[in-house]
């Protein structure tokens, strides 16, 4: 019970690694605020927490809605009296496209979610976590943006991922005075449903061929699942990091060493 009666809220938490990190936490002895868009993810997200026996609330919205961010914080703190792990996951891959072919609202978009969204999560949550006198904070990012840059059509969703890891090293300087850390994960290939929010148009017109061997990914020669990706979301989160803050951790299987 690395976590017990701490206070985690995940953004993204009703589904892949969101969810796993909100699952393994619960296991933990965390009690768990999520948020998602989907009403009816973020139900059966609560309802395996609690079949587990923990605590969970869910305020389904839109991370990059500053309201709807304080509210869920809000919520978090009046159910259980204080914030410790905050876990900005929330995130689109949004439209790949040549640059010239992508549009300022489709790149607005992907920017709102994936870095306005980490940015409220963090600004609502920090007067909680001083107040719990420290906390941790993990932040999802991706290999894309900070360690490959070979993926075509991707420059916005990179861009984004590039930003979240930039704002947690500016981040953990600054709240480091009050005991809260801030760390990145940045995942490779992973099973999640992030395809749903993935809309390729016009690659060919960019790509340069090339040709990978089999066994892209060195270690397994598989992607990774959501649950190996929330263990170390748990590590980052729990004491066990007491003394990690500002860094980026990899979960890719060497797949950005080989690629990248």
């Amino acid at each position: 019970m690395k976590l017990k009666d701490r206070v985690a809220l995940i953004t993204g938490g009703s589904s892949g690694i969101g969810r796993a990190a909100a699952v393994a936490m619960a296991r933990e002895g965390a009690n768990i605020a999520l948020t998602a868009r989907r009403a009816e993810r973020c139900e059966e997200a609560v309802a395996e927490i609690e079949g587990l026996g923990g605590q969970a609330l869910a305020l389904p919205g839109d991370v990059a809605n500053a309201e709807h961010v304080a509210g869920l914080v809000d919520a978090a703190v009046e159910r259980w009296g204080r914030l410790d792990i905050v876990v900005p996951n929330a995130g689109i891959n949004g439209v790949f496209a040549p640059i010239e072919d992508i549009t300022p609202e489709e790149w607005d978009q992907t920017h709102n979610i994936n870095v306005r969204g980490t940015f409220l999560t963090v600004k609502y949550a920090i007067p909680h976590l001083r107040a719990a006198g420290g906390g941790s904070i993990v932040v999802v990012s991706s290999v894309n943006g900070n360690r490959i840059f070979s993926n075509f059509g991707f420059t916005s969703y990179s861009c984004s991922k590039a930003a979240q890891v930039t704002f947690a090293k500016m981040a953990a300087v600054e709240l480091a005075q009050w005991d809260i850390r801030i760390n990145v994960v940045c995942p490779g290939a992973t099973k999640t449903s992030i395809g749903e929010n993935t809309f390729p148009r016009n690659i060919d017109k960019i790509r340069i061929p090339r040709e990978f061997p089999q066994g892209m990914i060195p270690l397994q020669q598989r992607a990774a699942s959501a649950e190996e990706v929330a263990n170390t979301i748990l590590f980052l989160a729990s004491d066990e990091a007491s003394y990690i803050t500002g860094t980026e951790m990899y979960v890719d299987g060497a797949l950005s060493l080989f690629q990248g």
